[in-house]
């Protein structure tokens, strides 16, 4: 029997944190939602689910140690797209450093997979930095290394394209790439947390698939129902839009994340993995219709 624990988990009103929230609180643990935004309509459901949802921003050192006070465990997450790259680790360096000061006994922070392997990628490296602080820190820790998001698939950016039967992506069609469910994430976040001192000062790259935007394309149109066609985006017009995103899309064709899947279900039964069909399936394709057309 799995003992029930107290978490603090920032990014909770976000789409991995607030999976992180549901797959705890759905385990029966204790919950402190953190958020700059308290009277959003996320928090109020976080709080409608039984999280305790308290206000503190990561760059405020003094916030996140009293939300973390008499917490077992911190789950930490950044936000390049939002915050910036330099802000995004100076952020993740003072939550850090505050959840040493709260005394937090197992420290979960989410950074990307293949960080750790001098990639270029800008905001693979402001991840990496945060890992080596903590690292360095003296205190329990985990890193929590997903790979690309299924999300991505029906993400703002993408939703207008795919409502117009295309995906389009940076890639070429028949190039594959490992994905992961946010819903996966979040039980694998409580399973680490979970596992407690078996997984302390390890770092775990982690994926649910793999396959190429050719096949994606067609689980999605089996899903949807209606036809859906790849549309690789060339990587200049990628580079128009974001120099960071469009280094990851080349680094993604020349080299890609390797997680050994197979390997991974195996060591983690208690998650249960989707494919990229089962999360097909279960998405709800209503979202698609309200999307703006890209045009």
């Amino acid at each position: 029997m799995t003992s029930k624990r107290t978490f603090l988990v920032t990014g909770a009103t976000g789409q991995q944190g607030g999976a992180v929230a549901r797959a705890l609180l759905s385990r029966g643990h204790s919950v402190k939602a953190l958020t700059r935004r308290p009277d959003s309509d996320a928090a109020r459901q976080l709080a409608s689910g039984g999280a305790t949802v308290v206000a503190g921003d990561l760059a405020d050192a003094a916030s996140v140690v009293d939300a973390a006070r008499g917490v077992d465990t911190m789950f930490l997450m950044g936000n390049s797209y939002e915050a910036g790259l330099e802000e995004e680790t100076r952020q993740g360096i003072v939550a850090a450093d505050a959840a040493k000061a709260a005394g937090i006994g197992h420290l979960i922070y989410s950074s990307v997979a293949d960080a750790d392997k001098k990639t270029g990628i800008p905001h693979f490296e402001s991840k990496f930095l945060v890992e080596r602080h903590i690292a360095g820190l003296g205190i329990p820790y985990t890193i929590s290394a997903p790979v690309a998001f299924m999300e991505n698939a029906v993400a703002p950016w993408s939703a207008g394209a795919l409502s117009q039967g295309i995906q389009a992506f940076a890639l070429p069609a028949k190039r594959p790439l490992q994905l992961v469910a946010v819903a996966d994430i979040g039980a694998f976040v409580a399973t680490l947390a979970e596992r407690r001192e078996s997984v302390f000062g390890k770092r775990f790259d982690f994926a649910g698939d793999e396959l190429s935007g050719e096949d994606q394309a067609k689980i999605l149109s089996k899903a949807i129902g209606r036809p859906i066609s790849y549309q690789e985006i060339p990587i200049a017009v990628a580079r128009q839009q974001s120099a960071d995103a469009a280094a990851m899309f080349e680094w993604f064709d020349r080299v890609g994340y390797d997680v050994d899947i197979a390997t991974l279900r195996k060591d983690f039964p208690e998650v249960r993995w989707h494919s990229f069909a089962d999360w097909a399936k279960a998405f709800d394709c209503s979202v698609l219709e309200q999307a703006p057309s890209a045009g």
